[in-house]
């Protein structure tokens, strides 16, 4: 992987020599991508060093590689931007399937991450298929004409996201392939990854969650010291759909860090 190819961003903040951390690093939910993480990114340079990416098939229409869609190639693909950012241990910041790859590249390289924010993901969704959302897919016009088009769609916060992550309008990879990487996760589960994390962490669900009820709170009491906020009202993307919420609870637990000198 070249990191030029990912779109990596280093968006600069409070380095480590004024008391920020060395790395804080969005990763970005499934048929996301780097840049969607914008309105996060101002606030967040004052407590480190902010970067942005972009994962595996999500980098372009041009850019599908649907030979290994598995959490593995995208924990590596993670580990290895950590190594190359090279400033010491990461805050990783992940949403959704972000939030995932995240804890599990914590588990499998613990050197390479400081401290987690999981934002509305769950280690086990067995039993949850894609199916339905082959209907739904079929619907996506080939091209979107403008931001009004996605709103229509998707919502005001879900269209912006989807919209903000496509090129000029179309798909920034294949949808047969992001439902591959979602199919996974509804044949194996990830508590093992959860249960061998040993960072501080904080957990955010969203009052309308799509994880399974109860399993954030329950990945709370497994990690002992485990921050865990659930946002009422608020959608999918909380960071977008209750921002200052998100915003208030990063900062503590971020300020939280600093001051123990995480």
């Amino acid at each position: 992987m070249a990191t030029s190819d990912v779109g990596l961003l280093d968006h600069g903040g409070l380095d480590v020599a004024d008391g920020g951390f060395g790395a804080i690093i969005l990763v970005h939910g499934l048929m996301g991508r780097g840049r969607t993480w914008r309105r996060q990114v101002p606030w967040l340079r004052r407590y480190g060093r902010v970067f942005t990416f972009d994962a595996a098939n999500h980098q372009g229409a041009d850019a599908v590689d649907p030979s290994d869609t598995s959490t593995e190639r995208f924990v590596a693909d993670l580990a290895e931007i950590i190594t190359w950012i090279d400033r010491g241990p990461a805050v990783l910041v992940g949403h959704s399937m972000g939030g995932l790859h995240s804890w599990c590249t914590a588990a499998a390289y613990p050197e390479l991450v400081s401290a987690l924010v999981v934002e509305d993901m769950a280690p086990d969704f067995r039993g949850r298929t894609t199916g339905t959302w082959t209907p739904w897919f079929a619907s996506w016009p080939d091209r979107f004409p403008d931001l009004a088009a996605a709103v229509d769609m998707f919502g005001d916060v879900a269209g912006r996201y989807f919209y903000e992550a496509f090129d000029d309008g179309r798909l920034h990879g294949s949808l047969a392939v992001w439902t591959e990487i979602a199919q996974e996760w509804a044949v194996r589960h990830f508590w093992d990854q959860w249960e061998a994390v040993d960072i501080p962490v904080l957990l955010v669900e969203a009052g309308f969650s799509v994880t399974p009820p109860g399993q954030m709170s329950e990945m709370a009491s497994r990690r002992p010291g485990a921050s865990y906020l659930r946002v009422d009202g608020a959608g999918h993307l909380v960071h977008d759909d209750a921002p200052g919420v998100f915003r208030g609870a990063v900062e503590a637990f971020l300020s939280e860090l600093a001051a123990r000198g995480a």
